[in-house]
């Protein structure tokens, strides 16, 4: 199962262009069976739905904006090629604070159910450890084979004590530096999986459109389920 994390940056590229067809193009080159998005805004007056331009007929979009307005609504997306048996979403706001929320969903992959939360943190240290704590509220303990977390964290300091919770519910897990695109220093986005066993390929995608269509790189991870597939 191949899985990825992207914020697509409201389709603005490093040049400052407006182009949801970029944003497409490297949606196709991950190939992944789930897609988590962030930064997704869809503009009634555009005549464009977000979502529907990058399901193409290949995926079940589900939107988890966390910002509505008269005219448009922004926020979390996620795209799965796996058949999706439930859908929660969970609000992550904290007052005087950008709205934030999760989405979280079950997916069936074979013979076993998994379980995927995706998120965007906020920008200051204390609005993301109150958002890390419902997080891990929320995922504590483990209720299905295999759990996800995935997104962007905002989190650029590798010491900070949010990211040791996260690693001490899951396993402590390489981080890739997502941010910018073009020279990544910055392992802005991430992403867990317990059993740490199946994750197998943990990387940031660097194509040529990717390095151009978001500020924000792709992480892309490829887990094996045959471990869990046996049991």
């Amino acid at each position: 199962m191949i899985i990825a994390t992207y914020n697509i940056h409201r389709c603005y590229g490093n040049d400052g262009c407006f182009s949801p067809e970029r944003i497409r193009i490297v949606l196709r080159e991950l190939d992944a069976d789930i897609i988590a998005l962030q930064e997704v805004e869809t503009r009634q007056d555009s005549g464009l739905d977000l979502l529907e331009f990058f399901a193409e007929d290949a995926y079940q979009p589900i939107a988890g904006p966390t910002m509505l307005k008269q005219n448009a609504h922004y926020g979390n997306a996620l795209l799965s090629r796996l058949p999706v048996e439930q859908v929660f979403k969970h609000d992550l706001s904290v007052p005087g604070r950008e709205p934030r929320g999760a989405i979280d969903v079950r997916i069936r992959a074979k013979n076993t159910t998994a379980r995927l939360v995706t998120t965007h943190f906020g920008l200051s240290v204390r609005e993301r450890r109150i958002q890390a704590q419902r997080v891990l509220e929320l995922m504590e303990p483990q209720i299905e084979p295999v759990e996800i977390l995935l997104g962007d964290l905002n989190e650029w300091f590798l010491r900070r004590q949010l990211l040791h919770w996260f690693h001490r519910a899951f396993v402590e897990t390489t981080s890739p530096a997502t941010f910018p695109a073009r020279f990544p220093l910055l392992a802005l986005d991430r992403l867990w999986v317990r059993p740490n066993s199946v994750l197998r390929e943990l990387q940031h995608y660097r194509s040529p459109m990717a390095q151009v269509a978001s500020d924000h790189l792709p992480l892309r991870a490829e887990l094996d389920l045959s471990e869990i597939y046996a049991e």
